[in-house]
């Protein structure tokens, strides 16, 4: 019961800061963090892969409703959510120990963490700012942006976390 008030929780509270403050503010006039993405990233390990798409899916559709971005960002996360167990098996503390939150102090080291973070947040922000241009016309310009969203969102969530923990 704990696992899921606490999950419902995250998905108001990221949802909410997401669709309140950051979607209005723009930096530089094209970096857009979404920090909505650490719903998936720290969603416990022992979910059933079938629910963390569904809820993955939730909340992209959540996102596109407030967004109009017809479907977007719900691809972005399911894709995320369906890559997410196969790097936690990669950067984890322990592969017989499945039942954990993905955190700084569940896997090996805080770099891994990091690297687990960062190739999620990467995944996200390309696949959505290239099923958005849907074109590779700009291919740099395209790459720029999406980087640069994704170095602010991963400091944000990485700041999170820090806070978080303590």
């Amino acid at each position: 019961m704990h696992f899921l008030i606490q999950n419902i929780a995250r998905f108001i509270l990221l949802m909410l800061i997401q669709v309140l403050v950051l979607n209005n503010v723009q930096f530089l006039g094209f970096i857009n963090p979404y920090i909505y993405v650490l719903f998936i990233i720290s969603l416990p390990v022992k979910t059933p892969r079938w629910f963390s798409l569904i809820l993955a899916f939730a909340l992209g559709i959540t996102m596109d409703i407030f967004t109009n971005t017809l479907g977007l960002h719900a691809f972005a996360c399911v894709l995320v959510a369906f890559l997410r167990n196969p790097l936690i098996k990669i950067f984890a503390l322990n592969e017989d120990n499945i039942d954990f939150t993905p955190s700084f102090s569940t896997f090996r080291t805080k770099a891994d963490y990091v690297k687990y973070v960062f190739i999620i947040v990467l995944i996200h922000h390309f696949t959505l700012y290239y099923m958005e241009v849907f074109s590779f016309v700009n291919f740099w310009t395209t790459a720029y942006r999406a980087l640069i969203s994704s170095l602010i969102t991963i400091s944000i969530i990485l700041g999170i976390q820090l806070l978080g923990r303590k």
